[in-house]
């Protein structure tokens, strides 16, 4: 291992704390059979990863993230994609910015779990693809692989968020009847975000689909809604 990112997974186990440590593989579902299964804690928390990854990352090459990518430890995993992030947000050149998704896109296997997906592929992939073809993440959505379905999903975020909401509304419907609630909820999540830009939009989905679609879908897209209009939706009587 280079000594760069001993270094850093040195700061990183400086912050430990090991009742967080204890409660993590519950919060994350890392015991045998959970979507985490076999993921391991240090018990750092999210402010202190990001103040590693900022002082570190303009310093560290791809193949230190790489090494730090690939660490058995979330916490080391997840300060290895803000770094990542962090890099990405200063790089203007296309050519440079499609280096640092040809990275990330080689590392999915180590992107397995719901925050280190939700920190990192949005500002990275949904960035890079805002104004190209997106084929890449229908192919992601019909993986069949939980945390690629949900980068699929929540990478769209970056779109919604500057009033692009086609693709996010046909990812949405193709994943809208999977059967993990992480993807319910990511679903939910990104059909509420469109809501909040354009209701009516939002609405035209939900009426074809609420008194079908799984009820945390449901939940998260309507969580902003008026509490009557939220009560008749939840209830089937629009």
């Amino acid at each position: 291992m280079s000594q760069l990112a001993e270094q850093i997974i040195a700061a990183l186990s400086d912050k430990a704390n090991p009742i967080k440590a204890a409660f993590l593989p519950k919060f994350f579902k890392s015991m045998p059979g959970g979507y985490g299964e076999g993921d391991q804690f240090l018990g750092v928390v999210v402010p202190e990863q990001r103040k590693v990854a900022k002082a570190v990352f303009e310093e560290s090459s791809l193949p230190v993230i790489s090494e730090l990518v690939k660490n058995p430890y979330h916490e080391v995993r997840l300060t290895a994609l803000y770094m990542l992030v962090y890099k990405f947000q200063k790089l203007k050149d296309e050519s440079e910015q499609q280096k640092l998704v040809d990275f990330y896109l080689a590392h999915l296997d180590y992107v397995n779990n719901w925050d280190l997906v939700d920190s990192s592929c949005h500002r990275i992939l949904g960035h890079f693809y805002l104004d190209k073809e997106k084929s890449i993440f229908y192919g992601l959505a019909d993986s069949g692989h939980l945390w690629k379905q949900r980068i699929a999903m929540i990478s769209s975020l970056y779109w919604i968020k500057r009033g692009y909401f086609d693709d996010g509304l046909v990812l949405a419907e193709k994943l809208l009847y999977h059967e993990h609630d992480l993807i319910h909820k990511a679903v939910g999540w990104m059909l509420r975000e469109i809501g909040n830009r354009d209701f009516e939009v939002e609405m035209e989905f939900l009426k074809k689909h609420y008194t079908t679609m799984p009820r945390t879908a449901l939940r998260y897209a309507i969580e902003k809604f008026h509490p009557e209009l939220r009560q008749q939706l939840l209830k089937g009587e629009l």
